[in-house]
């Protein structure tokens, strides 16, 4: 692929790894090159930046079974430069820690990273564990990478950049018992020392970010920096308060959290929480509550500061956007679900999009409500015909409610029961985990990835009847201002979807027998794409996997120019690609943050042919399968116009 830029706005390239990354090919831009990242003596002309390309890897194989076991990079980037000379430079993998290492706390002590705590910050310990031991995220996920104008962090020798990192859940306790969803998800701030002339990053400090004022956090999963420069967390899978006494996994949750099974109330999880991080590198939380109570995931904020399309991964989850009332503030706004009017069905259809209002409120006032609130004060749901013109059938989590709301009760059933009222309402509840969410500005698109095309969106929930594969797929959105919704009200936003469509280079490709390696999707073409973010710079959409039919999952690059698709990074076989965040410029140079959680998570139709010779090569390398890596993908151009 290649990333065409401005010719009026050129700059030199800087790299970034732990040495001045050297090129392959000699030439002016050559010396220009190392004189820019402070590896050459030769004062040369700096011949003018054109284009960047890059050269995917091959799938790994069995032949070399080590690279299967880790993250492996065996892709390159081209610079195409205004001499005419093409360099091409290696991309590479640096690791800041696997969890469960003890990093440093910044006062001269450690602390365990992807460590849980409880609401008073005490360790959570693994009780099936003889020692004891404390429990450690092998799930670390949505990543952001920022910077303050007056950091005070001690120990730093070059520039002071911080990681903001989530963690959504552990797989296991040491017994091997699932630990889905039972442990409050930690968030760390990470404080990194950039080298000047390398761009290198080094772990300084890990901060345990304190998250009782939000009433702890349920299951983190992908994340954005806003363009405030704060990072805007998730909560997925909101747990059902129609039935949560009969969850016996937010039982857990509430007592591993508050040591008591009946204290953690459901409405205060589902919700969008931010961090703040501080120049002293610590952070704070607050969760913002009129975003819609959904399976948040991966929100994306539009360049006006006020609209947000939302991530809902969910099955029978919707399109939804947000407004906010003021710039850089999610605390108040205007929360809307599409409606999806179907054009085309094959090969993932294609849609208009109309937007309907389901209500305007605060943070605050939805907080309030969701403090004294029972769901059977909002919303009387069943799961079996009752036979009653009063009650409005509705999809709902895979299966058919029957619901019929409590008069009085709109503004409480919009943001906290916010996908039975939306589909109440007549928005198109039909999406089959729909995950990431990112934005193309210049050519005002937003695209979202649709990990599984099944039964939801085949059966016509919403109005959504398509032919798409299980392996998934990523669609595009155009964007425009002057649009109502659909009682005639203005939306007062210059970047609302109005239409959807899949790229056609992006959809999956189910493969009706597993190939020699027991892949069930082609491992040439994306499957099951979950993570996404776009490089206005690069004009490139980078794509990480969560995928059960690839062996290993991978990362993307796809340029929207060119419409080429490379394979850039592949993560431990049984890994899922996740922390994805593309960074154009901090401090004159480029990233890809991207890690990956729960190797060696082994499915056997997918991973029969594979496990017996790639398990103890994961266990070896992520402390037998209970850790997993935070890290970065060096190598990449800096683009300071």
């Amino acid at each position: 692929m290649t990333a065409q830029l401005d010719p009026t706005r050129r700059s030199l390239l800087k790299f970034l790894s732990g040495a001045p990354l050297l090129p392959l090919a000699g030439g002016s831009a050559t010396a220009a090159l190392l004189s820019a990242c402070g590896g050459g003596d030769t004062a040369a002309p700096a011949a003018q930046l054109m284009s960047v390309s890059f050269s995917g890897m091959a799938a790994p194989s069995l032949a070399n079974a080590p690279q299967m076991a880790t993250t492996s990079v065996a892709s390159t980037m081209q610079a195409l430069y205004s001499d005419g000379k093409t360099v091409p430079y290696n991309l590479a993998y640096q690791t800041f820690f696997v969890t469960g290492a003890q990093v440093s706390n910044g006062n001269g002590g450690t602390i365990l990273a992807g460590g849980y705590y409880d609401i008073n910050n005490k360790p959570i310990v693994d009780k099936t564990d003889a020692n004891a031991r404390q429990f450690f995220s092998d799930c670390p996920d949505g990543t952001s990478l920022l910077k303050l104008a007056a950091p005070t962090v001690a120990g730093v020798k070059g520039n002071t950049v911080f990681a903001v990192v989530q963690f959504e859940y552990t797989t296991r306790n040491v017994k091997g018992d699932s630990m889905y969803g039972m442990l409050p998800s930690p968030i760390a701030v990470l404080t990194l020392d950039q080298d000047k002339a390398t761009g290198a990053l080094s772990l300084v400090k890990y901060h345990n970010v304190d998250t009782s004022p939000a009433n702890g956090l349920w299951i983190t999963c992908g994340a954005s920096r806003s363009p405030w420069n704060t990072h805007l967390s998730s909560e997925e899978y909101e747990p059902d308060a129609t039935v949560i006494d009969k969850n016996t996994q937010f039982a857990n949750f509430s007592t591993n959290l508050y040591g008591d099974a009946t204290k953690a109330n459901p409405y205060h999880y589902g919700h969008l929480p931010e961090i703040t991080v501080n120049p002293d590198g610590t952070g704070s939380v607050k969760k913002h509550y009129c975003l819609g109570r959904i399976s948040h995931e991966l929100i994306q904020v539009m360049p006006d500061q006020r609209t947000a399309l939302m991530g809902d991964d969910a099955t029978n989850g919707g399109l939804f956007m947000f407004v906010a009332d003021k710039e850089q503030d999610l605390s108040s706004g205007t929360l809307y679900v599409a409606k999806w009017t179907q054009k085309t069905a094959d090969n993932g259809g294609s849609a208009t999009l109309t937007w309907i209002k389901l209500g305007s409120a605060t943070s605050a006032e939805i907080k309030a409500l969701a403090d004294k609130l029972k769901a059977a004060d909002i919303v009387d749901a069943k799961t079996a015909d009752p036979s009653d013109a009063s009650y409005t059938k509705i999809p709902f989590s895979g299966k058919t409610n029957w619901v019929k709301f409590q008069p009085g009760m709109e503004k409480a059933a919009a943001f906290l029961e916010t996908h039975r009222y939306a589909a109440f309402k007549g928005g198109s509840l039909g999406f089959t985990k729909m995950e990431g969410t990112t934005v193309n500005a210049k050519d005002k698109i937003a695209y979202t990835a649709m990990s599984y095309i099944q039964a939801a969106m085949t059966n016509g929930s919403g109005g959504i009847a398509i032919k798409g594969p299980n392996a998934g797929i990523v669609y595009a959105l155009n964007l425009k201002g002057g649009q109502t919704d659909t009682s005639g009200g203005a939306i007062n936003s210059e970047w609302v979807p109005v239409d959807m469509a899949a790229v056609p280079a992006l959809v999956g490709e189910d493969l009706a027998t597993p190939d020699a390696l027991g892949n069930l999707a082609n491992p040439d073409k994306i499957a099951n794409p979950d993570n996404i973010k776009f490089s206005e710079k690069l004009r490139t959409l980078f794509i990480g996997e969560d995928s059960g039919l690839h062996v290993n999952n991978f990362l993307w690059a796809y340029n929207v120019d060119t419409k080429t698709l490379s394979r850039v990074l592949s993560t431990p076989s049984g890994a899922e690609s996740t922390g994805l965040h593309a960074v154009d410029d901090i401090n004159g140079f480029a990233y890809i943050m991207s890690n990956f959680q729960h190797p060696g998570d082994w499915e056997a139709a997918l991973h029969g042919k594979v496990q017996a010779t790639l398990d103890p090569l994961i266990r070896a390398n992520y402390r037998d399968r209970y850790g997993a890596a935070v890290g970065y993908i060096t190598g990449f151009p800096a683009l300071s116009f």
